[in-house]
C-alpha cells in the first residue's frame, strides 16, 4: 500500500502539471480570441482528410514493422547491434532534411524517377495522399519496430525453449507466444503514430500537392500566419485535443495488459530455423534497410559537398539546440516516468494528450500567458524546451509503461516481500530493470527536441537560433548550399544524442 501510495502522489503530481502544461495555454488563446466559433466546410474537410492520412499511416506503418522486428528479434548477425540503431534514424531525423532526402530519392527528378525514364517507363508522382503516407511509413515504421521490438525481448527466452522441446512448427510459436504480446502492444503503437500523424504539419506542407490535403495543424498555422485569426485556431485546436484523446481512450481500451510471464533474463535463443524462414528475414532486413537509409544516404552527400560553405553562426546555433534539447529531455522522462508509475488509464490520457494539443497553439498560449509579467521574447529557449518536452511525452510514456507494467507483475511481489518501498523500490527494484527503455526514451526525447522547428518559428528571438531555425533563416536566404551543410549538422547531432543515451541505457543492462 506504502508503495501504491508513493506511485499515486508521483502520478498525481504530474498529472496536474501535465494538465496545466496543456489547459493554461488553451485557456489563454481561448480568451484572447473571445471563444471558439463553429467549425466552418473547410475545417471539416481537414478533419476528413487528417483522419484519412493519419488512419492509413498508422495502420501501415504498424503492419509493415511486424515482420521487420520479428526478423530482428529471431536473428543473430554481425552489425545487428548498429541496425537496430539505425531503425531510428528516420523518426529522429529533422522533417525537413528527411522530407529533402525522400523527394532526393522519389521526387519528380529524383533517383527512382531519373531510373523509370531512362527505361522507357512513367515517372511516379509523390505529392498528393500516397506521398504523405509514404513519408509517414518512413518517419514512422522504425518507431514502430522498435517498440514491436521491446515486446518481443520481453517475451521469457524459456518460453522459446520450451516451444522447440515440443517441436512446435512456426505458425504454432506465433500463435501462443508471439500473437499475444502483439495483442497487447499494437493498439497503443498504433494510437502513438495516429497522434503524432494527426498533427503532421510539415510534411503535408510539402508533400500535400494542394489544398484538398491540409490538416488541422496545417489549417492552424494558416490561421496563425496569414489570418491571425485565434478564434478559428482554438476551435481548430479543439477539435484536434478531442480526436487524439479519444484515440488514446479507445487504444488503452483496446489493449490487453495480460502477463507473458517471468523468466531467468537469459538472452532469448530461438530455434524456428528453417532456410525458408531465414531467406524471409533476410529479405525483409534488407529492403527495411534501404527503404531506410537511401534517402538518408543521398541527403549525406549532398550536405557533405557542401561543408566549406557552412556559415560560423551555425557552431553557435547547435549549441544552443543541444542545451534545450538536454533541459526538455529531463523534463519529458522525468514527467512520463512519473505518470506510468501509477499504471492507470487517466495518468496514460493524460499522457497521450500532449499530442493532441498543437504545438503552435500551446507556444502562442505560453507567450499570452507570461506577457503581462515578463518580455516573452526573453523566455523563448525556455518555452521552446518546454513544448518540446510537451511534444516527446508519448514517446516516453509508451516506452516505458509496458516495461514498468512487467516489472511490476513479475517482481512486484518479491518487492513487497521484502519490504521495498518508495524510493527504495524505484532504486533497487524498479531502475535497474529499466534501464534499457529509459536509455531509449531519453535519446528519442532529446533528439525530437534537437530538430524541432514549431514554437521558435512562429516567435524567434532576434540575438540567438536553435540549428533548424538557423537553417530555416539560410533557406530564406537562398544560401542552399549553407543549409545543406548546416542540415548534416543537425542529422549528425540528432542521430548522435539519441545513440549516446540508447547506448548507455543498453550499456548498463549488459
Amino acid at each position: 500500500m506504502a508503495r501504491s501510495a508513493f506511485a499515486i502522489r508521483a502520478g498525481g503530481a504530474a498529472a496536474l502539471l501535465v494538465a496545466a502544461l496543456i489547459l493554461a495555454p488553451l485557456a489563454a488563446v481561448f480568451l484572447r480570441a473571445g471563444g471558439a466559433g463553429w467549425p466552418t466546410p473547410g475545417d471539416w474537410s481537414a478533419v476528413r482528410f487528417t483522419l484519412l492520412q493519419a488512419a492509413l499511416s498508422a495502420l501501415f506503418s504498424a503492419i509493415l514493422a511486424i515482420p521487420v522486428a520479428r526478423a530482428l528479434a529471431r536473428r543473430r548477425f554481425p552489425g545487428r547491434g548498429l541496425l537496430i540503431l539505425a531503425m531510428g534514424a528516420p523518426f529522429i531525423l529533422p522533417v525537413i532534411a528527411a522530407i529533402t532526402g525522400l523527394l532526393m530519392l522519389f521526387g519528380r527528378n529524383g533517383v527512382i524517377n531519373a531510373g523509370l525514364i531512362s527505361l522507357g517507363l512513367p515517372p511516379i508522382e509523390i505529392f498528393g495522399l500516397h506521398g504523405v503516407l509514404l513519408a509517414h511509413v518512413f518517419f514512422n515504421l522504425p518507431l514502430a519496430t522498435r517498440l514491436l521490438l521491446e515486446g518481443w525481448r520481453a517475451i521469457p527466452a524459456e518460453r522459446f525453449r520450451l516451444a522447440a522441446q515440443m517441436n512446435l512448427p512456426p505458425a504454432t510459436v506465433f500463435r501462443l507466444l508471439e500473437w499475444p504480446m502483439l495483442r497487447q502492444r499494437l493498439p497503443g503503437v498504433m494510437a502513438v503514430i495516429f497522434a503524432i500523424c494527426l498533427s503532421s504539419f510539415a510534411v503535408v506542407l510539402v508533400l500535400g500537392g494542394g489544398p484538398a490535403a491540409t490538416t488541422i495543424e496545417l489549417a492552424i498555422y494558416q490561421a496563425f500566419t496569414f489570418e491571425f485569426d485565434l478564434a478559428r485556431a482554438a476551435t481548430l485546436a479543439l477539435l484536434q485535443l478531442a480526436l487524439v484523446s479519444l484515440a488514446a481512450l479507445l487504444a488503452l481500451r483496446v489493449a490487453r495488459s495480460d502477463g507473458l510471464g517471468t523468466g531467468l533474463d537469459r538472452l532469448v535463443q530461438r530455434w524456428d530455423d528453417t532456410l525458408s524462414l531465414k531467406a524471409m528475414d533476410a529479405a525483409v532486413l534488407i529492403a527495411a534497410c534501404l527503404f531506410v537509409t537511401a534517402p538518408i544516404l543521398l541527403l549525406l552527400i549532398r550536405g557533405l559537398s557542401s561543408l566549406p560553405l557552412m556559415p560560423a553562426e551555425v557552431w553557435e546555433a547547435a549549441g544552443i539546440s543541444i542545451a534545450v534539447a538536454l533541459a526538455s529531455t529531463v523534463i519529458a522522462v522525468v514527467l512520463g516516468f512519473a505518470l506510468a508509475l501509477p499504471r492507470h488509464a487517466l495518468t496514460d490520457s493524460l499522457g497521450m494528450m500532449t499530442l493532441a494539443a498543437s504545438p503552435l497553439v500551446l507556444g502562442t498560449g505560453l507567450f499570452l500567458l507570461i506577457r503581462p509579467v515578463a518580455f516573452p521574447g526573453d523566455h523563448v529557449l525556455a518555452l521552446t524546451a518546454l513544448v518540446n518536452a510537451a511534444a516527446a511525452l508519448p514517446f516516453v510514456l509508451r516506452s516505458l509503461g509496458p516495461d514498468l507494467a512487467a516489472v511490476e507483475q513479475g517482481y512486484g511481489r518479491l518487492g513487497d516481500s521484502l519490504d521495498l518501498t518508495g524510493w527504495s523500490r524505484l532504486r533497487w527494484l524498479i531502475l535497474p530493470r529499466l534501464r534499457r527503455p529509459l536509455g531509449f526514451a531519453a535519446g528519442l526525447a532529446a533528439a525530437l527536441s534537437m530538430g524541432d522547428l514549431g514554437v521558435i518559428a512562429l516567435f524567434p528571438p532576434p540575438d540567438s537560433a536553435t540549428l533548424p531555425l538557423q537553417i530555416y533563416r539560410l533557406m530564406g536566404a537562398y544560401r542552399m548550399e549553407a543549409a545543406a551543410a548546416a542540415s548534416l549538422l543537425l542529422v549528425v547531432l540528432s542521430f548522435g544524442i539519441f545513440a549516446l543515451f540508447d547506448r548507455i541505457g543498453r550499456h548498463a543492462e549488459t
